[in-house]
């Protein structure tokens, strides 16, 4: 499929590393169009919605939050930690929005899985149904992301 100029350079500034070290691609030569599109077809598979991955990390984000650092509890089988780093970080795309360098982690206390993601890989994936590419540092898979979460 043809890109139009927009996508081309949405992709050039997702590849670029210039909002973070790496860049969103990682080594992963598809287009972001390609990225979106295999990731959904993931979810569908899985019977999951862009908007239930994303209000669940959402929840378990803040969840984690008031314990700062620590473990959190959240069933017989999950336990959740948030971590705050300084400064914010905008979103690639071309709309306003900025975000706070918070990592909240994941663990399944049944199989040891784990799964971490940041305040903005939440928005990228709420509205943009972005995952990053295959490489990308805060590449998430969407499998083992629900495997861990739901």
């Amino acid at each position: 499929m043809k890109q139009s100029p927009q996508d081309k350079n949405l992709d050039r500034m997702l590849r670029s590393g210039k909002l973070t070290a790496g860049g969103f691609f990682g080594a992963d030569s598809r287009s972001v169009d390609e990225v979106i599109a295999e990731d959904a077809a993931t979810l569908i598979k899985l019977g999951y919605r862009v908007a239930q991955v994303a209000a669940r990390m959402q929840e378990l984000r803040d969840l984690a939050r008031p314990a700062l650092g620590n473990w959190v509890r959240v069933n017989d089988t999950l336990q959740v930690k948030s971590e705050d780093y300084k400064g914010m970080i905008g979103c690639p795309w071309p709309h306003s929005g900025q975000f706070g360098k918070r990592i909240t982690a994941a663990q399944r206390l049944d199989t040891g899985q784990s799964a971490s993601w940041s305040d903005l890989n939440i928005h990228l994936i709420e509205e943009h149904g972005f995952f990053e590419g295959r490489g990308a540092f805060f590449r998430i898979e969407p499998e083992e992301l629900i495997r861990v979460i739901f």
